[in-house]
């Protein structure tokens, strides 16, 4: 019976950190003087919502002079074809 319960909670933990593995955040970014803005994808990590996407891009994006404006939207790895060609040298750079 221990075994069987552990098999299970061993088996949810694992699904749930696959799960957290396939979280990308797509967001728009500016710089100041000049104004330049920016489209781009990354990956997030931990749960996959917007909130922890802003808390988790914010810093990445500061640390190179950029200033995060909005993140767009999370999903998964499915989404990341049909937004490549958008990111450009943004996709999956932070």
């Amino acid at each position: 019976m221990m075994k069987k319960l552990f098999s299970l909670i061993l088996i949810g933990l694992l699904a749930g950190t696959a799960a957290q593995a396939d979280c990308y955040a797509d967001y728009k970014a500016k710089r100041d003087e000049p104004l330049r803005l920016h489209y781009g994808v990354a990956q997030v990590n931990g749960e996959c919502s917007k909130s922890n996407a802003t808390a988790e891009l914010a810093p990445r994006l500061q640390s190179d002079g950029w200033a995060l404006l909005t993140v767009v939207g999370v999903f998964d790895a499915n989404g990341l074809d049909s937004r490549k060609g958008s990111a450009g040298e943004y996709f999956l750079r932070y």
